[in-house]
């Protein structure tokens, strides 16, 4: 009947339960009666030949293995090979019925199990510990690094898809493909111990943050720092089909802030070490090179709060004021050296006093090759003070003008100059040139594109190429340098082939992608200064 063929399906599976069952149960109890078995014979044996273990002996560590216990080797040499025997079974030996010396000698054993059993664990269990925690350790770290790499690449793509999302943002493709290529450095910048190391003539780059402007045009930072000696340039490209891409140029250098470094840090491995030059008798010069709106002012005189400068923060007060430290150490102390400040900008290849209301001043050779200045004001300084009150003058009277780049970019090199004079005979002891070279301009970067300002812009590239010509002369270890090509060369002179002397070129750059091509100039021609440094220890070590 079909209503009955349910029941009776149901009833022939619980039947078969039943018996699955109990045969697992009958197997249980025949594995449980061979190892009580396989116990009470091991006993008997030992009985027989009246082996009595020594205390000693159980003192052996025991061993844990997947649940199982392996006792130690007095108890017999049977319980060894039993790999199935539990602490269960050997417990259970007690409730057996056998002769009264077997029962006696079973529980003294067990006895003694016990006695030694919580030491051994506790031994083996602490070893295992001290082991463990180095392993967490370890695992621990490489969880934090492994978070650290998500967060990082989990911000990096939420920034990549919030420049995506918004409708309108231009050259979102270049910055993403950057985005992707960043994901796969390793950074490692410039730290405060790392050690300053001494060069004859020091070459590094600059990076400053994107400004507000580019950050209003939603420019892309196509300038990127793995490390403290290296800089990228992702330079975008299109191919023919307007399919496009990156070219990623590395540059290397003694030194590449990021953009986040102070002025502070940028000074203590750049301009600092050459400070004890003029103290031995020698010329030390310090100079940035870069195009406009690129942080060369910045860098050298000072922070800028809207259009007024901060000179606390620039290279010029930090060298005065390392300077004066020096003067006053045991060492220097009894030299008798009197310090004197001069400030001078060449503009149009003319040079005027910016201590004395511009006046113009001019260029003398003597016999022996030196450059002098005549009629420059040099002021007696005693405090870091009264040279800061000097900065602040000669920057209000320097020359400045209108670019698309930059409302008030300077139109002139400016040079400060820290002078050491033996005090009584008025001899030069050493000179520390602090110089920011005017912006290399385009005619296009002109606003408005007036003649004056064309003049400025072709006395300045005129200048900037003389000094190029020079470096190329010093690489090709030419006979002739063209030093008098420009005044600004003139001053320079000896800062690249004086005996005692020592130079750093600080190389600032822009991070914006439409300042791309000038960066790539000003880390082209900066590379100029490094190879000439690679030749000049050439010929003053052969």
């Amino acid at each position: 009947m079909p209503e009955l063929e349910r029941p009776i399906s149901t009833a022939n599976r619980v039947t078969n339960f039943i018996n699955l069952i109990r045969n697992r149960k009958g197997a249980f109890i025949k594995r449980m009666e061979a190892n009580i078995n396989s116990a009470i014979r091991a006993i008997q044996k030992l009985t027989e030949t009246n082996r009595t273990p020594n205390r000693p002996q159980y003192e052996e560590t025991l061993r844990y293995r997947e649940g199982h216990v392996r006792w130690p080797a007095a108890l017999d040499s049977h319980l060894e090979q039993q790999s199935a025997t539990t602490p269960r079974d050997v417990e259970n030996i007690s409730h057996i019925s056998t002769p009264p010396s077997v029962t006696s000698r079973a529980i003294r054993k067990q006895r003694l199990q016990q006695q030694h059993k919580p030491e051994l664990i506790s031994k083996q269990r602490g070893a295992g510990q001290g082991q463990r925690r180095n392993v967490l350790k370890v695992i621990e770290r490489m969880k934090k690094n492994r978070e650290q790499q998500r967060q990082l690449h989990a911000k990096l793509k939420e920034k990549e898809l919030h420049i995506m999302m918004r409708q309108g943002t231009p050259n979102w493709e270049f910055l993403h493909m950057i985005n992707q290529y960043r994901s796969r450095i390793v950074f490692r910048p410039l730290q405060e111990s790392d050690p300053v190391e001494d060069h004859q003539i020091t070459v590094c780059i600059r990076k400053r943050p994107l400004n507000k402007s580019e950050f209003t045009r939603q420019e892309v930072d196509v300038i990127s720092v793995p490390s403290k000696d290296e800089i990228i340039v992702h330079q975008p490209k299109v191919e023919v089909d307007l399919k496009k891409f990156l070219e990623n140029k590395r540059f290397k250098f003694d030194y590449v802030f990021y953009e986040t470094c102070c002025t502070e840090l940028v000074y203590k491995y750049t301009a600092k070490p050459l400070v004890q030059t003029i103290f031995e008798g020698g010329m030390a010069t310090c100079f940035a090179y870069g195009q406009t709106r690129s942080g060369k002012t910045h860098t050298m005189g000072g922070d800028f709060q809207g259009k007024t400068q901060d000179c606390k923060k620039g290279f010029y007060a930090m060298a005065a004021e390392d300077v004066f430290k020096f003067l006053k150490s045991r060492k220097y102390k009894k030299i008798n050296l009197a310090v004197f400040a001069s400030f001078f900008e060449i503009y149009d290849n003319d040079i005027f006093d910016l201590l004395a209301n511009k006046a113009k001043v001019h260029f003398l050779e003597d016999g022996c090759h030196q450059v002098n200045i005549v009629g420059l004001t040099e002021k007696v300084v005693d405090s870091v003070d009264e040279v800061i009150e000097l900065i602040d003058r000669g920057n209000t009277a320097r020359a400045s003008g209108n670019t698309s780049a930059n409302r008030n970019s300077s139109r002139s090199h400016a040079v400060f100059q820290v002078v050491l004079r033996t005090t009584g005979t008025d001899r030069i002891h050493g000179t520390f040139s602090l110089i920011d070279l005017a912006g290399n301009e385009r005619a296009v970067d002109m606003n408005p594109p007036n003649r004056q300002a064309k003049m400025e812009g072709a006395a300045i590239n005129t200048s900037l190429l003389a000094l190029k010509e020079c470096i190329r002369a010093l690489e090709r270890k030419d006979a002739h340098i063209p030093f008098r090509g420009s005044k600004i060369t003139l001053v320079l002179r000896d800062s690249f082939i004086g005996e005692k002397c020592k130079t750093c070129m600080i190389g600032t750059i822009s991070p914006g992608m439409a300042s791309c091509e000038d960066s790539l100039n000003t880390l082209r021609y900066v590379d100029r200064v490094k190879e000439h440094r690679a030749t000049y220890k050439q010929r003053t070590t052969s």
